[in-house]
């Protein structure tokens, strides 16, 4: 089968298949390793596409934009990249604890502050750009997809660093974190319903609904000049920090004690016979 060309003389000119490539993009757009800034407007612009053709769809069979975005995060889910402690220990200079914490929000504050520069960059670019030209809302689809991919990351992982195991298949583990995004809240892992339910339709309207005002929150930056850039960045960075530390404030509650730490189990028959 003949590969059509690349249009090399725009970044995001390729034709992104919105059927299988979605969740690539967003895997590589939520990655902690740097990509160049042409590289990432570049995976950003193919995105838009993508959901720009997903968006038309979804509006032929008379789905919401709400809906339409919740379904299209809980299927890319499972493609986001969590990595084990180990990895993540190795990832960051031998950090653990606390200061692993640290490191990883400070880095996916870093990540969705460089995506809410690039897109408000082009919102603000595209502001006064004849109608037809105009890109920017499916451009703001495409950063609102990968900074709530960022963000779900940046809380799986710091699960990892806890020491709050969330049990299940990759799929189950993804959709569970997803939901625990959508609620600003950690997993809790003695509840046995936390995965089996995360599905359910109390949760899609918080993941709808959380995914509404991450893209609200990116309409903001829709202005002149490098006003866009400013906001987007800004106003990331701060909602990312303030999720890392919601998260971890919970998780510190929910970490496992040590067995170090634990008091120790007492055998029935061997306390009757104590106490005769």
């Amino acid at each position: 089968m003949a590969v059509p060309e690349k249009d090399h003389h725009r970044p995001g000119s390729e034709v992104a298949d919105p059927d299988h490539e979605v969740g690539e993009l967003v895997g590589r757009l939520a990655t902690s390793g740097e990509l160049e800034p042409a590289e990432r407007r570049r995976l950003l612009g193919r995105l838009a596409q993508a959901l720009s053709t997903g968006a038309k769809k979804a509006r032929a069979n008379g789905a919401g934009r709400g809906r339409w975005l919740a379904d299209v995060f809980l299927n890319i889910a499972p493609r986001i990249p969590i990595r084990d402690l180990h990895t993540l220990s190795e990832h960051h200079h031998g950090l653990t604890g606390e200061e692993l914490a640290d490191d990883l929000v400070r880095t996916a504050q870093k990540a969705t502050m460089t995506v809410g520069a690039i897109g408000g960059a082009l919102a603000a670019a595209e502001f006064a750009a004849p109608p037809l030209l105009l890109s920017a809302p499916a451009q703001l689809v495409a950063e609102t997809i990968v900074v709530a991919a960022i963000e779900v990351k940046l809380l799986a992982e710091l699960h990892e660093v806890y020491g709050v195991r969330v049990d299940g298949n990759g799929t189950q583990r993804a959709v569970a974190f997803t939901a625990a995004w959508a609620k600003q809240r950690g997993i809790d892992p003695l509840a046995p319903t936390s995965v089996s339910l995360a599905l359910g339709a109390a949760t899609k309207t918080a993941l709808r609904n959380r995914l509404m005002r991450t893209l609200g929150r990116h309409l903001t930056t829709f202005g002149p000049f490098l006003t866009g850039a400013i906001a987007g960045g800004a106003l990331n960075r701060i909602a990312t920090k303030k999720l890392g530390q919601v998260i971890r404030d919970d998780l510190r509650v929910k970490q496992p004690v040590p067995r170090d730490q634990r008091k120790p189990e007492v055998d029935p028959g061997r306390h009757d016979e104590l106490e005769g």
